[in-house]
């Protein structure tokens, strides 16, 4: 069959924090993608402000490098997929090997594979893709490459790799100082017989394969991402697999039902670099995008109107979270930060507090996330959003929350199925990396969540590794109690292992809430005297309302406290002088601190300002009825 050699499709697929985007950025860089007088970021790949913040990659992008071989042959184009190293972004994972022939897998020279790294090989090796194994960061100290070559052969056998796939071709390197070699270097060292990423280019060129295509095929071309440009409208991302595109061409568009409709390309584009150009026609394999089509979707095909052949749609894992997504319900509604004064009546303008606004949002949502469904619920206002995991949702809201909605987000549950009529719940993988003085405090706490420890390794460095089973729901408000037991030392990752019948009760969370009992405004008078009852969330001066939690009591039950008293004033002088205590400063709950740290009786509000907790019901004596019934009800 004829195949194009001026071409190579590629993805980087890593765990968390193992250098993909690095790397990307040193291949554009000495592959002349810029002007000797460009400033460049670093990272340059992750464009999200999210992105950048957290320091991880959540969307699944392309980029494409011009490869001018040393041999003076011509230049090769390389598409590149950066795709996210999370479990809970794995549908941006599955859309990026869609594009693809080969994988390049990165691993850490200490960390190793980690389950992030299990879960990416894993689907690369269903799609049957060749890989290239790069060992990354050989310049950490405490870096140990044969170890880590066996433990990644080890992976390769424990996920029933054939003997094809496990001859796999290995480049080390180190990202950071874009340098790359097929010679092993010294543990804690760069490689020394190079001083660039040309070994690294080449093992791509070599091992990667490029791409076939049959020349009597009609048009085929499958839709892998979507994005959006304020002149053109929707834009759809897709591979083309047979035949040519043109810009002006009428095509055969195959939706996800089945129907068929024919379409105009208004305009073709092709990435280079970190910009999409205008382009006439793209070939088979490559990777290019088109507008014209408003209402295209993801898993689509485009293809030829007199013999239109669908290509198969993009299967994604089912969800393991869920959480309920409404309106804001709270007596702050529109009301800006501190919820009085004319600044925040001004920062209200834009601010989205409707269903309409947010049902729309959601919508929006699901078509370019495939990972993610949104359900219907009892109320009008409130949605359910299921996705792969908490972090997903979280950064979901993160982004709602940033372009003004204001909502309440409901305590993260399973969704559980029904398997020979039993209910199966979503477990997980979790591997631990902790020094040895922790051990015991995280086996106990793991035993409280009914976590099975499968394996535990020392590497005799002080440190211990430990893989345990647990329920998705146990590990709801895990991170927060786990780094405060190992002091901040620990490193904590998961994935999804599949279901298994329900665990029984679970009970994660020992203390209660302080609740105000009123409204007002918080004071320091009534913060010092509450000190002792628990850890206070809130700081002097903030607006509260009834029924909003302000702290977590050192009980187990909750308290309704008046954190709005005032100091009375007198003009008697006292005999004891006033007290110089001073206030504590209070526990700042970031967002998915906040709705780990939620009950099933409790919420979280979310507005561009703030985020508080509050009872779902919050009238105190409404409560206080609630539970007299359920305990008379025991």
């Amino acid at each position: 069959m004829p195949t194009r050699h001026d071409i190579r499709n590629v993805a980087i697929v890593a765990h968390v924090d193992h250098g993909k985007t690095t790397i990307v950025d040193a291949m554009l860089k000495q592959a002349g993608a810029f002007a000797a007088h460009q400033h460049l970021d670093d990272r340059m790949m992750d464009s999200n402000d999210l992105e950048r913040e957290k320091g991880i990659t959540i969307l699944a992008k392309n980029t494409a490098v011009k490869y001018h071989p040393k041999d003076g042959g011509a230049p090769i184009t390389i598409n590149i997929i950066d795709t996210p190293g999370h479990a809970d972004f794995g549908g941006e994972v599955e859309r990026g090997l869609s594009m693809v022939d080969a994988v390049v897998l990165l691993v850490d020279a200490s960390e190793g594979p980690l389950p992030q790294t299990r879960f990416v090989l894993r689907k690369a090796l269903q799609q049957r893709k060749p890989v290239i194994l790069c060992i990354n960061k050989t310049d950490r100290p405490d870096s140990r490459i044969d170890e880590v070559v066996n433990e990644t052969y080890d992976l390769f056998l424990d996920l029933d790799a054939d003997e094809d796939q496990i001859e796999f071709p290995i480049v080390y390197a180190c990202g950071r100082d874009g340098v790359a070699s097929l010679t092993k270097p010294q543990d804690g060292t760069v490689p020394a017989d190079s001083d660039n990423l040309e070994p690294f280019f080449s093992a791509i060129l070599e091992h990667v394969p490029a791409p076939v295509y049959d020349e009597e095929a009609p048009l085929q071309a499958h839709v892998t991402n979507l994005d959006a440009d304020n002149f053109l409208g929707r834009i759809a991302l897709l591979r083309v697999e047979q035949g040519e595109l043109r810009k002006g061409q009428t095509v055969a568009w195959i939706k996800r039902d089945g129907t068929i409709s024919n379409v105009r390309i208004t305009e073709l584009m092709m990435t280079e670099a970190l910009t999409r150009k205008p382009a006439e026609v793209a070939g088979p394999g490559d990777i290019c995008a088109v507008a014209g089509i408003p209402d295209i979707m993801i898993g689509e095909t485009l293809a030829d109107p007199e013999n239109p052949i669908a290509l198969p749609l993009i299967s994604v894992d089912e969800p393991a979270i869920s959480m309920t997504i409404g309106t804001n319900t709270s007596p702050m509604v529109g009301r800006g930060g501190t919820g009085k004064g004319a600044d925040a009546k001004a920062a209200v303008k834009d601010r989205k507090v409707t269903a309409r606004q947010v049902k729309d949002r959601l919508d929006r949502e699901l078509i370019g996330n495939v990972s993610l469904r949104v359900l219907d619920t009892e109320r009008p206002d409130a949605w359910e959003v299921q996705g792969r995991g908490e972090l997903a949702l979280a950064i979901l809201v993160e982004q709602m929350r940033r372009e003004g909605f204001e909502l309440t987000i409901g305590k993260p549950q399973v969704v559980t199925q029904e398997i020979d009529g039993k209910t199966h719940e979503p477990v997980e993988r979790m591997t631990i990396d902790v020094p040895e003085e922790h051990m015991g405090a995280v086996t106990q706490l793991m035993g409280v969540r009914k976590g099975r420890m499968d394996n535990m390794s020392n590497h005799g460095s002080g440190w211990v590794r430990m893989e345990f089973v647990v329920p998705s729901r146990g590990l709801i408000g895990f991170r927060t109690e786990f780094l405060t037991n190992t002091r901040g030392t620990g490193i904590a990752h998961s994935i999804h292992e599949g279901h298994e019948p329900w665990f029984g009760q679970l009970v994660t969370r020992n203390n209660g809430s302080l609740v105000a009992d009123r409204s007002g405004a918080v004071t320091p008078f009534a913060m010092i005297n509450l000190q002792e009852r628990g850890v206070l969330f809130t700081e002097p001066g903030t607006e509260v309302y009834e029924g909003m939690i302000v702290g977590e009591n050192s009980r187990s039950d909750d308290m309704d406290v008046n954190i709005t008293k005032e100091k009375k004033l007198t003009n008697m002088r006292a005999a004891s002088a006033d007290n110089t205590e001073n206030v504590i400063p209070p526990r700042k709950l970031s967002l998915e601190q906040s709705l780990e740290f939620c009950r099933d009786d409790e919420c979280v509000e979310v507005t561009p300002e703030a985020v508080r907790i509050r009872k779902v019901v919050l009238d105190q004596k409404e409560r206080s009825r609630t539970a007299s019934r359920a305990k008379s009800a025991k």
